[in-house]
Parts: C-alpha cells; structure tokens; sequence
C-alpha cells in the first residue's frame, strides 16, 4: 500500500503554504538540526514555506569548515520531487549538496564520508533566486528523512522541498 503524502490528502494544515505540493507542512521542524553551524538551533529556520522561499532573513554559516549538514526529519513519509535552494553568491555559496535519505538520527560527518549518497549534485553558482534542484522521484519516494550534507559553502539562507504531483 501506497504512503499517504500530503498531495493525496490535502488538508486545512497546508493552507498557506501556497504551492500544494510543498512540503513544508510535514516537516518535523523540532527535530531539524545542523553540524557545523555557529549556531546549531538555526537549522529549522532553514526550512521554509512557500511564500518565504524568497526571505533571506534567516541564514546559517558554518563555524568550523566549509561543510555542513541539515538533517530534516518528516512527520510522515513522503516524495519528494525536488529540493529548492537559495544560496550565497560567489565564494560564499556551496559547491556541491549529496543528499542522504531515511537515515533514522540523519547523517553525521563520518558516514556522510564513508557512504554513498542518494544523489550528489553541483550547485548553481552566483544565482540570486531560489534554484529548483530536480530528483528522481524513484530513488526519492517514501522518504522519512533526508540529511543535506553542502560541501565548500560559507552560506546558505533558504531550502524549501516539493513533492511530486
């Protein structure tokens, strides 16, 4: 049997996330966290919805090293379609994000290196707009979890997910 996603049951608790097949509304922002941050509690203010994927008010730069790790738990299992990014410019914007999925407690920096990634993309460079990222919504349905492990950034203010219609 098929997971129920918020695009098959839409509800008044997506109202205002304006796409409807944001997800927004099923991320378990309690649990978000973040390695590497300056300062770790800001990670779920990384995870926006739709009418903020512009907002650049919140941000995260890394205090250690030029890698850092967003791990996003969802209330329930999903696809996701497609990841959306808004990035620094030039120096300051990451090189690369692999993403991770259904890792119960996310991925720390040790396994992110010893594992294979789901999907490993090159970023965008010296865009000032939200980006959509395209996934393979095979290789990224019945999702529970996914860490965002972003490689040679020192900025990253949006990130936004959708599901597949």
């Amino acid at each position: 049997m098929d997971e129920v996603t918020p695009l098959d049951t839409p509800s008044e608790s997506q109202a205002g996330f304006g796409d409807s097949t944001n997800l927004f509304g099923v991320v378990d922002r309690d649990r978000v966290h973040g390695l590497n941050l300056t300062v770790p509690e800001d990670a779920k203010e990384l995870i926006k919805s739709w009418d903020m994927r512009e907002n650049t008010s919140k941000f995260v730069d890394s205090g250690v090293d030029d890698q850092l790790i967003i791990n996003v738990p969802f209330t329930q299992n999903v696809r996701v379609k497609s990841v959306l990014l808004k990035l620094g410019r030039g120096e300051l914007s990451p090189q690369r994000l692999r993403l991770y999925v259904n890792r119960p407690s996310g991925v720390g920096f040790d396994e992110a290196e010893s594992i294979k990634p789901h999907l490993d993309i090159a970023l965008l460079q010296g865009q000032d707009t939200v980006s959509e990222y395209p996934l393979r919504v095979t290789a990224f349905s019945n999702v529970f979890s996914m860490s965002l492990f972003f490689v040679g950034f020192c900025l990253l203010p949006t990130v936004t997910f959708s599901t597949n219609i």
